[in-house]
């Protein structure tokens, strides 16, 4: 089906708001009106641009208060319908969308409502229009598709349809099993927006919380579905309205609306893009930095071992049982992000098919990365996640093992003495996301590499909240946790939040003593904390001495237990040790402001 998006969804000129449409891969667009009155160009440029753009104006909106009024106000109202009809004319668009109305003197009366739109419609008609009437969920009278459906077919005009907008259909809970029964030419557009459960007065919620699909949780698949059933083939057209895209990047905003329209139309049925291949584990970590003097001595303190050097870039693998960690100094790379020390730069993806999900990455949009390669080097396919962090697909070698070439025999193997502490595997990474794509980092995580989004928690930190939601496997195998990083005031590669890794031990009392031992500085947790412990759970003689002694933060659920500390941020990266008990499959997020609180105080 034809895609589209509305110009209001988008930051920026009306000019560059089309450009940016277009270099997504959107067909057309609605033309909100704002847009065009604050536009230099007269309708004809705006229509010759579009066209040059490979755009398509597939609707001009909005038209208000028109119906169930006086025949005074009416009467005003086809004057003005007549100037916005040559307007479009000269726009080049052939639809209009008509709100249900909310103006004051609007009557309950369907049977003038029905009227008056239809003789709306003959003058459309005669300009070679149609009129697609929406009900707002806030419409005085009309708030209901079924209510706009009934006004619709009473007035049985060919030149007036359905506007449906599932903000509007969904926000209300209204049954879908309804569109089915319009006949699929009677409706003549279809706006499609998500939004998240709030508790809000619906304008409010409408007018500043909307989202793309994919990012709220509205079923809006369900109502494309419906739509398709009864027999639509129109466009699929995203309006929304959200503050944080008004100030965002038209291009990155245009590029995540064109992603999640893509995974709305493979929920609904209605396309096929390449399927998902879910990630099966953690084949390495990378940490950027230009000196490894900082980090190296962190690393051996924490049972890691340099066991190999790759043999045409200076990487060093640091290896731990199923923990791997990349080392790269590669200067030429350097993008700033990590010069005030260490930080995560890449994550590589165990995959069982590494082409297959590179090829899913790139019909959604996903930035591929351009990788400097020999020619014995294995393949390895990258792309970039909203916040900049490399994802490679790739294989680890392993004995016997045949088929796609492991990323490992790119390195030679180096002298070394193993000295682990504990340590098995990556448990989860956390990355930091700008703070105005954390909802396209979700759907990006969840429609390119196939991920289960978690409940988004808010985590209380000195100086406001964080939202933070993970994505994982269905084994758990696979977790990254995302959480909000830099304000919009804060340059990411100077201020932003850490990034940090994870690490699994069965056993963290004794991983914790040997780690100290060792030389690791791990986080000081405040006494009080262990009062408050106390006081929620009862622990066996001396087990919370134990924790309080090494800085072990605990947590339970009716699963199982979790026990996890952290070391001190170098650069700006730092590492977690965990030991899940039972069934546990949380992240300690009680614990978090406990230690964002520690880090703070050690950064003052």
């Amino acid at each position: 089906m034809r895609t589209s998006i509305a110009t209001v969804s988008l930051s920026g000129t009306l000019t560059e708001k089309l450009a940016a449409a277009a270099r997504a891969g959107f067909d057309g667009v609605e033309i909100f009106e704002n847009d065009l009155t604050g536009s230099p160009l007269s309708p004809e440029e705006i229509r010759e641009r579009a066209a040059d753009l490979g755009l398509t104006i597939d609707l001009y909106q909005p038209m208000r208060d028109i119906e169930a009024v006086p025949a005074d106000e009416f009467a005003r109202n086809l004057r003005r319908a007549e100037h916005k009809f040559r307007l479009m004319r000269r726009l080049g668009a052939d639809t209009v969308l008509v709100c249900s109305s909310v103006s004051p003197y609007a009557v309950d009366d369907d049977t003038l409502a029905a009227g008056q739109l239809r003789r709306l419609a003959d003058l459309a008609q005669e300009s070679g229009i149609r009129v697609a009437y929406e009900a707002l969920a806030w419409g005085r009278h009309v708030s209901t598709y079924e209510h706009a459906w009934r006004i619709v077919e009473a007035a049985d005009h060919p030149a007036l349809g359905v506007c449906l907008d599932s903000f509007h259909i969904l926000a209300r809970g209204s049954d879908l099993s309804g569109i089915e029964d319009i006949p699929g030419g009677k409706i003549f557009f279809l706006q499609l927006a998500d939004a998240p459960q709030m508790a809000l007065d619906v304008l409010q919620w409408s007018r500043h919380h909307r989202c793309f699909p994919g990012q709220g949780d509205l079923d809006v698949a369900a109502l494309v579905r419906a739509a398709v059933r009864a027999g639509y083939d129109g466009p699929l057209s995203l309006e929304v309205f959200n503050d944080v895209f008004r100030q965002a990047d038209a291009g990155r905003t245009a590029i995540d609306a064109r992603r999640s329209l893509t995974l709305l139309q493979e929920s609904a049925g209605v396309t096929a893009p390449p399927a998902p291949v879910v990630p099966t584990g953690f084949a390495f970590v990378e940490i950027a930095t230009a000196d490894t003097a900082r980090i190296a001595p962190l690393l051996t303190a924490l049972g890691f071992s340099r066991t190999a050097r790759h043999s045409g870039k200076p990487v060093d693998l640091w290896e731990q049982g199923e923990a791997r960690i990349l080392l790269n100094t590669d200067t030429d790379t350097d993008t700033g992000s990590h010069r005030s020390g260490p930080s995560l730069t890449a994550v590589g993806l165990e995959s069982p098919d590494p082409a297959g999900a590179s090829a899913r990455a790139e019909s959604l949009l996903a930035p591929v990365l351009p990788r400097r390669r020999a020619p014995g080097d294995a393949p390895l396919d990258a792309v970039a996640a909203p916040d900049g962090t490399e994802l490679f697909f790739c294989v680890t070698e392993r004995p016997g093992d045949t088929g796609h070439p492991g990323w490992t025999g790119d390195f030679v193997p180096a002298p070394h003495t193993p000295a682990p502490i504990g340590i098995t595997r990556v448990d989860h990474v956390a990355l930091s996301q700008p703070w105005h794509h954390f909802d396209e980092a979700t759907l990006f995580h969840r429609g390119v590499l196939g991920l289960r989004p978690q409940a988004s928690v808010d985590l209380a930190d000195p100086y406001g909240l964080l939202r933070s939601r993970a994505v994982s496997n269905e084994d758990g195998t696979v977790r990254i946790a995302l959480g909000v990083g830099a304000s919009p005031g804060e340059d990411p590669a100077r201020g932003g939040r850490p990034q940090h890794v994870a690490l699994v031990t069965d056993d963290l009392v004794p991983t914790v003593r040997r780690a100290l031992a060792s030389g690791a500085r791990m986080l000081p947790v405040p006494a009080n904390y262990y009062d408050d412990l106390a006081a929620a759970h009862e622990f066996a003689p001396g087990e919370l001495e134990t924790y309080r002694e090494l800085g072990i933060l605990h947590d339970r659920d009716e699963k199982g237990e979790f026990r996890h500390c952290y070391t001190v941020t170098t650069g700006r990266v730092f590492f977690e040790l965990v030991e899940r008990v039972g069934g546990y499959d949380g992240y300690g997020a009680r614990n978090a402001p406990v230690r964002l609180a520690a880090q703070h105080a050690l950064a003052e």
